[in-house]
């Protein structure tokens, strides 16, 4: 007898779990509030440094990430969405010493940072 309210229970708690986390995860979740461009002008761009490893493969690619940027013009945050792994640290540091025009409050974009070993 307890076993079928154990499980219940047991479905109550999951189900919306698993909806919640369902929702969260959705491709298009991400895209809805981001932007292919942040709306601010980027007042000091800081060029990825090159990784040796990825030069000598001559591997070249694009690092997709999104970028959210504080109200005076640092850069907040910063999530990759997309590009190599050798790639990506390179990407993300130099993405972080960007500097962008003040805004009156927070703004979400997504930035492409290319990389061509040739350049």
């Amino acid at each position: 007898m307890k076993r079928p309210h154990r499980l219940l229970c047991s479905a109550a708690i999951f189900l919306p779990a698993l909806l919640i986390a369902a929702v969260s995860f959705a491709p298009f979740s991400l895209r809805a509030f981001a932007q292919d461009r942040p709306e601010r002008k980027v007042r000091i761009k800081v060029e990825p440094v090159y990784p040796d490893i990825a030069r000598k493969m001559k591997l070249n690619g694009t690092v997709r990430v999104e970028v959210v940027v504080s109200p005076n013009g640092n850069v907040k945050e910063t999530k990759v969405i997309g590009g190599h792994p050798i790639l990506v640290t390179a990407a993300v540091d130099a993405v972080k010493k960007w500097k962008f025009d003040p805004a009156n409050a927070e703004t979400t974009g997504i930035l492409e940072i290319k990389f061509d070993p040739d350049k």
